[in-house]
């Protein structure tokens, strides 16, 4: 498995789930359906949480990669 390049890292993390921080302090906390070469983010059965606190189910989520700080396995 090699994660020598940012995409294939995010790609190996594809179908798991995964932590996407952002910008503005929210976490969203889902699987990782899909991304493009500008990190716009899918995320199904994706949960909403601030400050550690859940805030909402979401289900699926479309995040636009210039809000995402941090992508990381759960």
């Amino acid at each position: 498995m090699d994660n020598s390049r940012p995409l294939d890292a995010l790609n190996n993390a594809r179908n798991k789930r995964v932590i996407v921080d952002l910008k503005n302090g929210r976490q969203y906390i889902g699987k990782l359906v899909a991304f493009d070469i500008h990190i716009n983010t899918v995320l199904d059965d994706a949960e909403e949480y601030k400050d550690g606190d859940l805030i909402k189910k979401i289900g699926t989520i479309f995040i636009r990669g210039d809000t995402i700080t941090i992508i990381a396995p759960q």
